[in-house]
């Protein structure tokens, strides 16, 4: 440790006789009063389905009366509303404000607050999981005040950033620190890219601007890398050069429509970059086409080292899923690429990339759609998954469907009990909760009362009810 310790106060001391930094801000009063008006306070609330039928419901007039809306029995009967916090900035005088897909994600509700304490219901425009970005509009009848989107490929590492936000939903916070590293790739999708800070960035944060020193945006902030949940001055914003692209396309069509190029890239090591005669390492090494891209129809081919795109050098392979998407599709783009160590060019029609679905992911997405709690006529079901089995104890060999609720007036109350297991709809066997829809849909084509086989810890009852819809 003592070595460790000594060599950074050497090196630190070497550095500072080498180079003479650029001055820190007097302070950050005057660009916090002018952009704290832009950033708001991102809330969400979802309703949450829960078995009040086995919930004791507490005695009016009772001191813990208050407690039955929270377990679903008071005026909030259909589920316990769950609620989120984030932070968000507005890009327009309109009302278009930029957040997180993650804070708004899965929402029944989102709501937009500002420094003024004005709350306004916000409607969801568009959202892109790819990149973690969302865009949100409210209408408010007046010119709102805004921030703009500025050039993230000029900014450096060692420069000054601050983020304002709503770190544990204290509205207004305001943090400052430098440019750590750029170009971070942190596992989160195709696109990493991230600007890494060391500026204070906690849960609430999320969604919120990274600006520079002028006041522009050049960071929307998603994560943070912590062992304990708190910032440890590791955190990651989407780079403002990606997110305003995103952001555009979702405000003109409500969803993103990105490039396609058709090919597989793996990253240049100093070796290889060698072997194609060039002096440092950079670019994407093509490993596969794709038959019928356009990579394959304007002649490149496996092998090919890409240098450039549009003119714009390539540092990296990882660099060249991020230009494609955000190239013009239908436009020819110039792609410069190494073979044989030679120099070439291509001029590329890019294409729009199709969604990609593999059939172990069109088999899990039909698996999550039969499973989905369904109800018909007030019964409400859901399917014997390994967690529901664990949890209620249900024996492996039991087939069926498991009642999780009934409507107080439906045909069915007080005869299936939540916890009931069905195991056949009009002597059908049903073994997901689409399997019971379609087979009491199908019981009710011939105009009698359904027959439902129900198995109640171990005894089984049959059921005949008038299903309507």
């Amino acid at each position: 440790m003592f070595k460790t310790l000594l060599l950074s106060i050497c090196l630190c001391f070497s550095f500072s006789q080498a180079v003479i930094a650029a001055p820190a801000p007097d302070g950050f009063t005057e660009l916090t009063k002018r952009l704290s008006p832009s950033v708001v306070n991102i809330s969400t609330a979802q309703t949450i389905q829960i078995e009040t039928e086995e919930v004791p419901a507490f005695p009016e007039g009772s001191p813990l009366e208050r407690f039955n809306d929270f377990f679903g029995r008071g005026n909030n009967r259909d589920g316990r509303v769950s609620k989120s916090l984030g932070s968000g900035f507005v890009i327009d005088a309109v009302g278009h404000i930029v957040t997180n897909n993650h804070v708004i994600q899965d929402a029944d509700l989102i709501e937009v607050t500002f420094p003024s304490g004005d709350t306004f219901e916000a409607e969801l425009i568009g959202r892109d999981p790819a990149t973690d970005i969302a865009v949100l509009k409210i209408d408010t009848g007046k010119d709102l005040p805004f921030v703009r989107f500025g050039d993230s490929d000029t900014a450096e590492v060692g420069e000054w950033v601050i983020a304002i936000g709503n770190p544990f939903g204290y509205s207004g916070s305001v943090a400052a620190g430098i440019i750590s590293a750029r170009n971070r790739d942190i596992s989160h999708g195709s696109y990493d890219d991230f600007i890494q800070t060391d500026v204070a960035i906690n849960q609430g944060n999320s969604g919120g601007p990274l600006f520079d020193m002028d006041g522009d945006v050049i960071g929307v902030n998603t994560a943070i890398l912590s062992p304990t949940g708190y910032s440890v001055g590791i955190s990651f914003s989407v780079p403002s050069e990606l997110a305003e692209s995103v952001v555009n396309q979702l405000i003109e069509f409500g969803e993103t429509r990105r490039g396609y190029l058709g090919v597989r890239p793996q990253e240049v090591s100093p070796t290889l970059a060698r072997s194609y005669g060039l002096d440092d390492t950079f670019g994407a090494l093509v490993t596969s086409i794709v038959k019928d891209s356009p990579a394959e129809k304007a002649g490149l081919e496996k092998g090919d080292l890409i240098t450039a795109v549009g003119g714009q050098r390539l540092e990296s392979s990882r660099l060249l899923s991020r230009r494609i998407a955000e190239a013009e599709i239908g436009e020819a783009l110039e792609i410069t690429y190494i073979r044989k160590r030679r120099t070439r060019t291509a001029n590329v029609t890019i294409e729009r990339l199709e969604e990609q679905v593999t059939k172990e992911e069109k088999e899990r997405r039909a698996d999550e759609e039969n499973n989905a709690e369904r109800s018909v006529n007030g019964i409400y079901v859901e399917a014997l998954s390994d967690e529901t089995r664990a949890k209620y104890r249900i024996d492996d060999r039991i087939e069926g469907v498991r009642v999780s609720k009934v409507d107080r007036y439906a045909e069915a109350s007080g005869k299936i009990l939540v916890g009931d297991i069905i195991e056949e709809v009009g002597f059908e066997a049903v073994d997901s909760p689409k399997a019971f829809e379609d087979a009491v849909a199908a019981a009710k084509d011939f105009e009698a009362p359904v027959t439902f086989l129900i198995n109640r810890g171990g005894n089984y009852i049959f059921y005949a009810l008038t299903v309507t819809s």
